[in-house]
C-alpha cells in the first residue's frame, strides 16, 4: 500500500503509516548529503546513523560523508535501499523519484519543503509510499522515540 503524507497531517492514520515506513526501514540514501555539519541533510543522516539506520550518502561532490563511502546517484548503490530521502532542490526530486523507482526502493521521502504532486503520484502508482514535506529526524524522534 503506498501513502501519501504532508505537514500539516497528523491525524493517527496518517502517523501509523509514517511509523510503519520508519520502523520497516533499515537502509537509506540520503540524496544530497552535505559533508558540512551545518546543513540539515548531515545533521539528519548523523541522528539516523545514531538511531540505527544504515545510511548511504549520495553526492556526486564527496567520495566520503560521516566516515561512509558516497555514491553519485541511487543506480551506483550496491545495495537494496529502502527509503531515499531527498534534500535536494525542488526541480530535481522528479528525477531522483525515477531513480527510486529504478532501484526498486520502498519509500521516498521529501524532506522539509519539498513537495512535488506529479512525482509523488508516479512513485505511488510503482507502489512506494511517499512522505512529502517532513522532517525523517523530527518524525522519528516524534513517532518512534530515541535512543540518544
Amino acid at each position: 500500500m503506498s501513502i501519501e503524507c504532508k505537514i500539516g497531517d497528523r491525524s493517527p492514520a496518517a502517523d501509523r503509516e509514517v511509523r510503519k515506513i520508519l520502523c520497516g526501514t533499515k537502509t537509506i540514501a540520503v540524496v544530497g548529503i552535505s559533508a558540512k555539519e551545518e546543513r540539515a541533510s548531515h545533521m539528519v543522516a548523523k541522528y539516523l546513523i545514531g538511531q540505527g539506520f544504515k545510511v548511504i550518502g549520495v553526492n556526486p561532490k564527496f567520495e566520503e560523508v560521516l566516515g561512509a563511502k558516497c555514491y553519485p546517484d541511487l543506480k551506483s548503490i550496491p545495495e537494496h535501499v529502502d527509503m531515499v530521502d531527498i534534500f535536494r532542490k525542488p526541480d530535481a526530486i522528479a528525477a531522483v523519484v525515477d531513480e527510486a523507482i529504478e532501484i526498486g526502493a520502498g519509500s521516498v521521502w521529501m524532506q522539509l519543503g519539498l513537495e512535488d504532486e506529479e512525482a509523488a503520484q508516479k512513485a505511488k502508482r510503482a507502489g512506494l509510499s511517499v512522505v512529502m514535506n517532513k522532517c525523517t529526524k523530527i518524525e522519528h524522534i516524534r513517532l518512534c522515540g530515541t535512543n540518544l
